[in-house]
């Protein structure tokens, strides 16, 4: 599912796709910026949003094989909630049947 997909699926449920757009583009604004400001955010039964700090490290060019010094930095991170987790779950089993 991509955003336009997600925007027609809210649609059903707010009545209109100027509403269901406009909510779909608050929320996902909403938590990239709590985000970027160092804010965890928890919503509960989905999952939690929050950024981590990758430490500077020493990596290798697969390639070539010599070293490349890898820069510190910031990244997003979604940890998903259990409620998150038993659906997958369930949905999995589902998906994996033979009929």
């Amino acid at each position: 599912m991509n955003k336009r997909e997600l925007v027609d699926a809210i649609t059903d449920r707010v009545g209109d796709k100027r509403t269901a757009t406009e909510a779909v583009n608050a929320v996902i604004e909403a938590i990239q910026k709590a985000v970027a400001s160092g804010d965890k955010v928890s919503i509960t039964g989905f999952g939690a949003f929050e950024m981590v700090n990758k430490p500077a490290r020493t990596a290798r060019n697969p390639s070539t094989g010599a070293e490349i010094k890898v820069a510190e930095s910031w990244a997003p991170k979604f940890r998903p909630g259990s409620e998150f987790k038993d659906l997958v779950n369930e949905g999995g089993k589902q998906v994996g049947k033979k009929k």
